[in-house]
């Protein structure tokens, strides 16, 4: 009675919302309790007992099936034999409710029977017990539904492939025959309830589904019938829409399943009224539509090669696309492109199938309407639409596979002339809806087409001004500037209708203008190097009154102009939009007055679009021109007084570091000169701030310049390591590793940089120990990145060259002295290591680094094998029993030892 009042209690924990400590001890103290051995006879108690609350009856039942998984061991064949009568005596108990407990009761007989060979026949068993009484019926049909399920996807269950395949045959496919005959007898009992008969049906379906009732076996079965019968029931007609998708899934092997499709198609095929009949019921719709459906992907070949007895299924697909409710248009949207897929691989297209795809084209384009009045959708009804339009934007993909580009973006074309005649009634949603179609089919088109895209790029300087249309216009472009690229007469006008984009009130347009000229510049660079001047002066100009995402989108398009151009000239013109970025960064660094927030806001958006450019343009290559020789000195005269001033600002830290990054990129060798001065103002700027962000640069300098030989240098990264580590130790004197993953994740990276280019540095260092603390102090963060990191980290030091040296090869001079640094602090470490790295492994770290672990272990194992054995029996001591059971433990203990 304790341990069950101690189950109850810690129940009762759940029910009064106390604080997540709490609530965590109570959860890991049931899970403890879960897999000990008094859980059998405390939950046995518990599901019997009227008394328990319905928590503590659910917990109980949940319990059984756990143990059965995981615990089943712990008992001798006689148990076993009780432990069942104790379960079917359970579900006799709950035969009636409440289902979550019948549930679980019958997947612990169902895992049950799957391990244990000495019960004979648990179906029959089951069928005898549960089957002949009304009133226990549905517990009968709760546990034959589960079984194939619980048997095909709980791989949990510990039985090897040749065990499973022994048992589930007894269990499954040697019962098929008889499961069937029993649903029918059930589906036709005198006064059997709709209850019942769904589910006979959800049996049914699971069956199917694991393959073990094939719709071949059916054909002279009742069940085949009544589940198109039950489509005219209320209570029946979502689980037979089920049924009958299932059934027809199972069909897949046409020629083996010719009696059934013989069945299946003609009454799938008078189903087409009802589309008509209940077009103002969606819910019917929907189940109408899935049948359609997945008779239409099944019967796909037979369509395709018998269309004079299959194509009314086509017909009504076609009609459920173009049903106005939207949830249930996509049902239909596989079907059309496997359809598609298919028909493209035939030589010619027959006329049904073309003119059923040139319907589907005038209904995706009439569903991609905006309502009339945009606000009649919420905010997040407006969203969901406009995901939707772009997965309606696939099936007019799919019409392209089939009719053409061409046609389709002339039948859009001809909706938006149409409409455009229409004069002053004009509807802008009638123009919009088939611009947005063309933006879709964009990817489809062919860039030397010369039939309907010349029309479209006529007609966008006509189109009328309203924000929505310009915007889906604009879009277009940006879709198809590889075609203009091969029409370069179209880049005037192009270039006038994004600059009026630019003027537009509505931000959504200046947006779509960015993205214009992005890919405009992008794909026809060497149309616009005259261009460029232009585009500075409209930076000077319009540039300010540009939100700074549109204006991003400005300095990417102009990069991709400048990487076009002849080195030189490049070189000039990249210095002369770059100047004017760091003359704002030299303006702000020398600002005696007090600088705004808006001020330094405007110097990180000139930042960004400077890291933009350099993204774009990467390098010259190795031999930059004579223009850039001294830029990175001059450059970096910019920056330092800058970060010196503003570097405890986090936007202009993540700012100014990314741009160096690319800076050293973009300079390459050129940049030695500064490098010391550059690592000495990270390590500042660390000190003043602890943002990782200066860590994570000083990372990526030791990565590309930790081979240099300069003296300074390396000096420099001597003092970076050490007055870095000192203050990771002092911020993690008043935070935990988890509360800052950041500063953990690029402290460990620029380690590891350090350990592979500049041993020399690292190891004699006396922030080397620091290090490795902080690697073993990372594994408690639960961030894959950062365990790997650790990880990683922690396996470079113990495989080490420098502890086995190479007996045919003279060992470099310093690995002594390597050796010496990482000898004594594993020694000291290795208990808390050797921790850490054990309840990782059965706790949260990723399953794939279990080889890093083990790699980890092997070497230990080997070159400080008496300190690890000596660690390890505290280290499983604290194991969690949940983790590691004592068996496991004392079992691993003796191999190690062994």
């Amino acid at each position: 009675m304790a341990a069950v009042q101690a189950v109850l209690s810690a129940l009762d924990v759940f029910s009064r919302a106390p604080d997540k400590a709490a609530l965590d001890q109570a959860n890991v103290w049931l899970q403890d309790f879960q897999h000990s051995r008094d859980a059998w006879s405390t939950c046995n108690v518990l599901l019997l007992s009227p008394d328990a609350p319905a928590a503590a009856k659910l917990f109980a039942a949940q319990t059984f099936r756990t143990k059965v998984i995981y615990d089943l061991h712990e008992m001798d064949s006689a148990d076993v034999f009780r432990l069942r009568d104790t379960l079917v005596t359970a579900l006799e108990t709950y035969h009636t409710g409440p289902r979550t407990i019948m549930v679980q009761l019958c997947l612990a007989i169902s895992g049950l029977a799957l391990q244990f060979p000495g019960w004979e026949d648990p179906v029959q068993n089951m069928i005898d017990s549960f089957g002949r009484n009304p009133t226990t019926v549905p517990a009968l049909l709760q546990f034959l539904t589960v079984l194939p399920e619980e048997l095909n996807t709980n791989t949990k269950i510990p039985v090897t492939d040749d065990e499973y395949k022994e048992r589930a045959n007894k269990l499954l496919t040697s019962n098929a025959t008889r499961v069937v005959g029993l649903l029918s007898m059930y589906l036709q009992a005198t006064g059997v309830s709709s209850a019942i008969q769904v589910q006979v049906f959800h049996c049914l379906s699971s069956w199917l589904a694991a393959g073990e009732i094939t719709a071949a076996s059916l054909t002279e079965s009742p069940l085949l019938p009544f589940a198109f019968e039950a489509l005219e029931s209320e209570a029946l007609f979502d689980v037979a829409v089920t049924a009958i998708c299932d059934l027809i899934h199972e069909t897949q092997e046409v020629e083996d399943n010719m009696p059934v499709i013989e069945f299946i198609v003609p009454r799938v095929i008078s189903l087409r009224p009802k589309l008509s009949e209940f077009a103002s019921d969606p819910e019917k719709i929907r189940g109408f539509a899935r049948i359609f459906a997945e008779a239409g992907e099944t019967y796909r070949g037979l369509i395709l090669h018998h269309p004079e007895t299959f194509f009314p299924i086509v017909e009504a697909i076609g009609e459920c696309s173009a049903y106005p409710d939207l949830d249930i248009v996509p049902i239909t949207f596989h079907f059309w492109m496997r359809l598609a897929q298919s028909i493209g691989k035939k030589p010619s297209v027959p006329p049904p199938f073309l003119n059923a795809y040139k319907a589907l084209v005038g209904v995706i384009i009439s569903h991609l309407h905006f309502p009339e009045e945009l606000s009649s959708l919420t905010g997040q009804e407006a969203d969901n639409f406009r995901s939707f339009r772009h997965v309606m934007g696939d099936t007019l993909k799919d019409c392209c596979y089939v009719l053409g580009a061409d046609l389709c973006l002339l039948a859009s074309y001809d909706m938006i002339t149409a409409a455009l005649s229409e004069g002053n009634t004009i509807s802008w949603q009638k123009i919009e809806a088939p611009l947005f179609a063309m933006r879709s089919m964009g990817a489809e088109v062919d860039p030397a087409d010369d039939k309907a895209v010349p029309k479209i790029m006529d007609l966008i300087p006509s189109l009328p001004p309203h924000p929505r249309v310009r915007y889906a216009a604009l879009l277009i472009i940006s879709r198809y500037t590889e075609w203009i690229n091969r029409h370069p007469e179209y880049i005037p006008y192009q270039l006038q209708y994004i600059s009026a984009g630019f003027e537009d009130n509505d931000g959504e347009v200046n947006a779509a203008a960015g993205q214009a000229m992005k890919y405009l510049c992008q794909d026809c660079r060497r149309h616009l190097i005259d261009v460029l001047p232009q585009l500075h002066t409209f930076l000077g100009t319009t540039g300010s009154k540009l939100a700074q995402d549109d204006k991003a989108q400005v300095f990417e398009a102009i990069a991709y102009v400048i990487s076009a151009m002849p080195m030189e000239q490049a070189a000039q013109s990249l210095r002369t939009f770059s100047l004017d970025i760091l003359a704002q960064v030299h303006a702000i660094a020398n600002k005696s007055t007090v600088v705004t927030k808006d001020e330094l806001q405007a110097v990180g958006n000139g930042l960004e679009n400077l890291e933009v450019m350099l993204g774009v343009i990467d390098t010259f290559g190795e031999e930059l021109p004579v223009t850039c020789h001294n830029s990175s000195q001059e450059a970096w005269s910019f920056f330092d007084p800058f970060i010196a001033k503003y570097g405890s600002d986090y936007q202009i830290c993540e700012r100014t570091t990314r741009v160096l990054r690319l800076g050293f990129n973009f300079f390459g060798s050129t940049v030695r000169p500064v490098l010391s001065s550059v690592l000495t103002r990270m390590s500042a700027a660390f000190e003043a701030t602890g943002y990782s962000s200066y860590l994570w640069i000083v990372g990526k300098i030791v990565g590309r310049f930790g081979n240099d030989d300069d003296p300074a240098l390396r000096a420099a990264f001597k003092d970076v390591f050490e007055r870095s580590s000192n203050k990771l130790v002092q911020i993690l004197r008043g935070k935990t590793p988890a509360s800052i993953p950041d500063v953990m994740e690029d402290y460990l990276q620029m380690s590891l940089q350090m350990l592979e280019y500049t041993p020399d540095v690292f190891f004699p260092s006396p922030a080397f120990p620091v290090a490795f603390r902080a690697a073993i102090a990372a594994l408690t963060v639960v961030h894959s990145d950062i365990v790997f990191a650790a990880l990683d980290f922690i396996r470079n030091i113990v495989t080490h060259d420098c502890l086995s040296p190479s007996s045919t090869t003279p060992p470099p001079p310093k690995f002594p002295v390597y050796a010496a640094a990482i000898r004594p602090v594993v020694q000291k470490e290795g208990l808390e290591l050797t921790g850490y790295l054990l309840s990782g492994l059965v706790g949260d770290f990723p399953e794939e680094s279990a080889p890093i672990v083990v790699t980890i272990f092997r070497v230990l194992a080997g070159l400080w094998q008496a300190e690890l054995l000596s660690w390890l029996p505290a280290v499983l001591q604290q194991l969690p029993p949940i983790s590691a059971t004592d068996q496991l433990k004392a079992q691993f203990l003796a191999d190690m030892n062994g």
